[in-house]
């Protein structure tokens, strides 16, 4: 049914939005309820139950999207806070301190730090010059220009938020987009460079807040992952996984050797504003910073004392100012700090040695294991947030692999980025199919090839690395 004016479609959505939105958190907590109570051990304390409920009841908010994602981690800490420690719902009431200090966590300040630095790159436009040099290098052949801004794409995302880099992509090559309109290469690049995206921040910890709850899962068992210990795992996989995928993209969509004009004008932004000692303090801001994270094993220097680096001197030099400061992805960062407080909660309730040691029983070898948790890693990504379900299935693994703790939480952190089989799947995937130029059936065939090698290339380079 199509509506002759959009005007009247938004009014009707805006209207029947809110009602589907109470039907489905409704619907999650009825499920979390009856569940909880099927699940539920008659020994069971009260904590247990309480927190059982709050894991149900946060996978149906996360997948129905009853309330946006950010506000479930916000409930997970006002909820256990609550629950857990009030002993007027609890006759044993915990310490409840660590579930709102995981806002302060330090993987919470290593991506704020990132944060700081992509929102500089951008506001002094060093980003979509990178974009703009590295396409321009990359010849006139479609299939030589695809694998650059393939290559491109991972590299800044492995810095810069997936999503954003996704967005100037594309905002970057409109004009080349628009030329090619119909044309095959079109659709390689516009499915392509979400890929890259997605595939890029496997590269290191601040490419993907995934990463970064394996790091902070780590963290609270005592075992920290380096920065450079981590890219020298993730960058080969997402180098590998990219090119196969350029390749597949290349083989389906390519056909000719048609050289492309590359002259186009981008009118989006005014380089020419922008001052150059402005960007000299940003690039040389830049390569402390990560220069610093690289060589943490040297100076001693964790990757979150760091990161202060960014946070503080940016604004010192009026590079960053407060309405930058606000544009800042907050939610991300609760996002994050929710899902640890659920880990953190699984552990301290000892609810997930209870479910492990059911697991346990079915006696896989533990090969087989880190293979399937790798796969329904894939699998609860491409339906739900990466995030969420990188927040369940990380404390899960390490308590039933306690032995290979950092391997399994590595593992199910860059698993979670092997889901791109559906525009719903990764944010990236949103942003290429709002621009109308493909439709969902294009991101399969990317989406097919990733989702099935992917998982098993993470456990063997893991296996062999790690």
């Amino acid at each position: 049914m199509e509506f002759e004016n959009p005007g009247m479609a938004r009014k009707i959505m805006d209207k029947i939005r809110p009602r589907r939105n109470a039907f489905y958190f409704m619907l999650s907590f009825l499920v979390a309820m009856s569940l909880t109570i099927w699940l539920r051990d008659s020994g069971f304390t009260q904590s247990q139950d309480y927190v059982l409920f709050l894991l149900i009841f946060s996978i149906g908010l996360w997948l129905t999207e009853a309330i946006p994602p950010f506000a479930v981690a916000l409930f997970i800490m006002a909820y256990l806070v609550f629950m857990l420690g009030n002993s007027r719902f609890n006759a044993h009431p915990e310490p409840v301190s660590p579930y709102v200090q995981t806002f302060s966590n330090s993987i919470i300040w290593l991506m704020l730090g990132g944060f700081f630095l992509a929102e500089s790159m951008t506001k002094t436009g060093i980003d979509a010059e990178f974009f703009r040099f590295c396409i321009r290098l990359s010849g006139k052949r479609p299939k030589h220009i695809l694998l650059g801004v393939m290559l491109t794409t991972m590299v800044a995302s492995m810095l810069l938020s997936n999503t954003a880099t996704t967005s100037m992509l594309i905002a970057t090559m409109t004009p080349l987009l628009n030329k090619l309109k119909g044309d095959p290469f079109s659709k390689a690049l516009i499915v392509g460079i979400p890929l890259a995206a997605t595939l890029g921040g496997m590269g290191t910890i601040i490419g993907s807040p995934t990463n970064a709850i394996a790091a902070g899962e780590l963290e609270n068992i005592g075992v920290t992952v380096s920065f450079l210990n981590w890219m020298t795992t993730g960058i080969p996989l997402a180098i590998v996984l990219t090119l196969i995928s350029w390749w597949v993209l290349k083989s389906k969509y390519i056909k000719g050797e048609d050289q492309i004009n590359m002259e186009w004008e981008d009118s989006s932004r005014d380089f020419q504003k922008i001052s150059k000692s402005d960007r000299i303090i940003v690039l040389t801001i830049l390569l402390i910073t990560i220069g610093l994270w690289m060589t943490s094993v040297l100076h001693k220097l964790s990757v979150a004392q760091v990161a202060a680096i960014p946070i503080v001197f940016l604004p010192m030099v009026g590079i960053i100012k407060a309405k930058d400061v606000r544009s800042i992805p907050w939610d991300t960062l609760l996002l994050v700090a929710g899902g640890l407080s659920l880990g953190l909660a699984l552990q301290q309730t000892h609810l997930l040695e209870h479910f492990a040691k059911h697991i346990i029983a079915t006696q896989f070898s533990t090969y087989t294991l880190v293979i399937v948790l790798a796969y329904i890693t894939m699998l609860f990504s491409n339906i739900m947030s990466n995030t969420a379900t990188s927040t369940i299935l990380i404390p899960l693994g390490i308590y039933l692999m306690p032995d290979h703790a950092s391997q399994i939480a590595v593992i199910i952190g860059l698993a979670a980025s092997t889901a791109l089989l559906l525009p719903i799947s990764t944010p990236p995937n949103a942003v290429a199919y709002s621009t109308g130029m493909v439709k969902q059936k294009e991101f399969l065939t990317g989406g097919l090839l990733v989702g099935l090698l992917g998982p098993i290339l993470i456990v063997l380079a893991i296996m062999l690395i790690m």
